[in-house]
């Protein structure tokens, strides 16, 4: 996959770069039956208010169902199309199983149509296939992995993300994270051979203010920019120092102060922590 340039004809126009669509090979309308509908929350809780800003508008969406669980077990399906989802970063991929049951699943690096993959522990080594991890030897690359047996993928969704399984031992497989923490998983969980597809999206460019609005995000203003009464940083003469550590708008410190609460019960599954990012 490459990425795309286009002719300076707009300042918008120069700046935008996008990712090349040529694998997507079904532009029209997608699988009827995997369609549902998306309610627009606006960052909005169920009480009406705020907890997420920037967040509105944009282009109307409908929810595709992802098959997360690949519970199809000895049954081989069909990759019958790569569609768009707009909902997510990772291209999609339509399953025609044998019996007749179509799904969707996350397009893995490197399947192309027509490609057959299966899932169970009879399943072949090949990138696409699912399998319980005390089947996966070590070294191997997966995405798309439970981080308990049969409740559906939670781990490496994103476009180009992959974990590495990196050793078994009392019934526990340990996984490399993208951001270097080392985490215990359950043999019996699933994952995906291989990595999630449309590797070069980190690096496109949206190009122009009117792309960022159509993707539903609303504009950011600068709390230096704000009065005093709405931000910490606000007010003074022309552009003035903040004269403190940075703050969020509630007056919380917003750089290297440390919000994780308490201890969650899953921190007994990490062996190494994150590296820290330099």
């Amino acid at each position: 996959m490459a990425l795309r340039t286009f002719k300076p004809t707009s300042p918008g126009r120069r700046a935008y770069i996008a990712v090349d669509t040529s694998e997507i090979t079904k532009n029209k309308e997608p699988e009827k039956a995997l369609l549902r509908p998306l309610k627009r929350k606006a960052g909005r809780n169920n009480q009406g208010r705020i907890t997420v800003r920037h967040r509105g508008g944009g282009a109307k969406r409908r929810f595709r169902v992802i098959d997360w669980k690949r519970d199809k077990i000895g049954i081989p399906a069909r990759i019958a199309a790569i569609e768009y989802d707009p909902n997510r970063s990772a291209r999609i991929a339509l399953l025609h199983y044998r019996d007749g049951e179509k799904r969707y699943i996350l397009a893995p690096s490197g399947v192309a149509v027509g490609d057959v993959i299966s899932s169970g522990a009879e399943s072949e080594l090949r990138v696409g296939n699912a399998l319980e991890l005390q089947h996966i030897p070590d070294g191997t690359t997966v995405h798309c992995v439970e981080m308990q047996p049969g409740r559906g993928a939670q781990l490496a969704r994103s476009a180009g993300t992959s974990l590495q399984v990196m050793a078994k031992d009392k019934g526990m497989a340990t996984l490399r994270l993208p951001s270097g923490e080392m985490r215990l998983v359950h043999q019996r969980c699933v994952a995906t051979i291989g990595v999630v597809g449309n590797e070069d999206h980190s690096n496109t460019s949206l190009g122009k203010a009117g792309r960022s609005r159509w993707l539903g995000r609303r504009p950011t203003v600068r709390g230096s920019a704000m009065n005093p009464k709405d931000h910490p940083h606000g007010g003074g003469e022309g552009k003035a120092p903040t004269g403190m550590p940075p703050k969020t708008p509630w007056g919380r410190p917003a750089m290297g102060y440390k919000t994780r609460r308490g201890r969650r019960r899953s921190d007994k599954f990490i062996v190494r922590r994150r590296s820290k990012r330099r």
